[in-house]
């Protein structure tokens, strides 16, 4: 029998337009088998993955954090990115949480095994309407300008700024553009300033505590 991760792997390497496809069928596994098969994906299919959800629907704030979740409670999007990394650390974790009082943002910071020498690459997650160019990219952009300007969710890292420490050498001056893939699964593609890097990154939600 096919694997998930084959299935996966040939809907994104298929020359149709499928993003639907694609959607319905990542909806349709359990959360350790579509780990598992975001964990293949190299960078040629991570970018093939990127275009083909052009055609997607916009994202929403929910899709980070979903509305069952309470202000503050953390939400954790496993990821792999393509950096030309060793495997183990490719593989990092965005956590996200709704801010006090909601609002047109996410918080979020990365955890990753460099999060001890590099530091949390905290993050604000907005809205790209108003500005084509960033339209044209994604719906929403994780927004390393910026960081958490109120109450993070218990037991995250002290919040710091991009421009200090080495996390200039990786955070500072970068935006992710995210599309959206499925109800748990998105693809994000990195830029420094206005510069795209080449670089992408698919992130599985994993299930909040309302939802098990």
């Amino acid at each position: 029998m096919t694997s998930p991760s084959d299935q996966l792997v040939t809907l994104i390497e298929a020359a149709d337009e499928n993003i639907v496809q694609i959607g319905t069928f990542l909806d349709g596994l359990s959360h350790t088998d579509r780990l598992d098969a975001s964990r293949v994906l190299d960078r040629a299919q991570q970018r093939r993955l990127f275009e083909k959800a052009a055609k997607a629907a916009p994202l929403t704030f929910t899709d980070f954090v979903p509305e069952a979740a309470a202000d503050l409670e953390e939400v954790i999007h496993h990821g792999r990115n393509t950096l030309p990394l060793l495997p183990s650390f490719k593989l990092f974790e965005k956590r996200m949480c709704r801010p006090q009082g909601g609002g047109p943002r996410v918080f979020g910071f990365n955890e990753s095994p460099t999060r001890g020498l590099i530091g949390p690459g905290y993050f604000v997650m907005i809205p790209t309407a108003g500005n084509p160019a960033w339209e044209a990219r994604g719906s929403l952009v994780v927004d390393y300008f910026q960081v958490p300007d109120g109450p993070v969710s218990a037991g995250w890292p002290a919040v710091k700024p991009n421009s200090s420490g080495l996390q200039v050498l990786v955070y500072n001056k970068t935006r992710d553009f995210m599309r959206k893939v499925s109800k748990h699964v998105t693809i994000g593609a990195a830029y420094k300033v206005e510069k795209a890097l080449g670089h992408y990154f698919v992130l599985v939600r994993a299930p909040i505590a309302a939802e098990r």
